[in-house]
């Protein structure tokens, strides 16, 4: 019987097989790139608020505490945002007739809260708790960078779940002393000796069951 293909064609089907399944890991490995990207992410994209407010002037220059204004971080699963009434404790009295402080000015006559763009956002399936990661000795700039130097904030981690897991794989390289949560240049000298030893302090668990942040 004669031969239907030329001996050629089986080359040709494996360079098909092999060209299509490196094709594939290919196109796999960009789009795994892409979501992991500034660009889908967020990442350090300064988001445009109604009020110009300045970390770097707040936090570094007059040397604020997180907690003046998020108020509910060390108790709650929402950090919080602070009511118009915080805002004028101090604007009452300084930059009173400014033209960028109109907004807040207008809310605190009417009663009527300011509404700011949103900078760290998780999806709706996602649970992320403040408190539990304060009191666990977990930094606020361990998480959103730098902000005492951030003129507009914006989004300085990736947020993704493997960043996430990360740090819940290897707590003992993150946390710090609970008494620096909240410092911003805070470096631990010797983080290798420390780390575990507070990990064991504060009874904290490398937790990476989907169930940890998934319920």
């Amino acid at each position: 019987m004669a031969q239907i293909f030329h001996r050629s064609a089986n080359t040709l089907s494996r360079v098909t097989i092999f060209g299509a399944i490196f094709i594939a890991g290919f196109v796999l490995w960009l789009i795994g790139g892409i979501v992991r990207s500034p660009y889908f992410t967020n990442q350090g994209n300064a988001i445009e608020q109604v009020v110009p407010f300045s970390h770097q002037h707040h936090v570094g220059g007059l040397g604020i505490d997180c907690r003046y204004c998020h108020t509910s971080v060390e108790s709650s699963s929402f950090a919080g945002i602070p009511p118009t009434s915080t805002c004028m404790n101090c604007h009452s009295q300084i930059w009173t007739t400014a033209e960028m402080l109109e907004p807040v000015r207008a809310s605190f006559r009417t009663g009527k809260p300011l509404v700011w763009n949103r900078v760290h956002r998780l999806p709706d399936y996602v649970h992320f708790n403040h408190s539990i990661h304060v009191a666990k000795g977990i930094g606020c700039a361990s998480c959103h960078g730098r902000i005492d130097k951030m003129n507009l904030v914006y989004q300085a981690s990736p947020l993704t779940m493997e960043w996430c897991i990360s740090c819940h794989r290897a707590p003992e390289k993150f946390v710090r002393p609970r008494e620096e949560v909240f410092n911003m240049s805070y470096v631990a000298k010797n983080q290798e000796t420390l780390g575990p030893e507070l990990v064991k302090r504060y009874g904290v668990k490398s937790m990476t069951h989907c169930s940890t942040c998934h319920y």
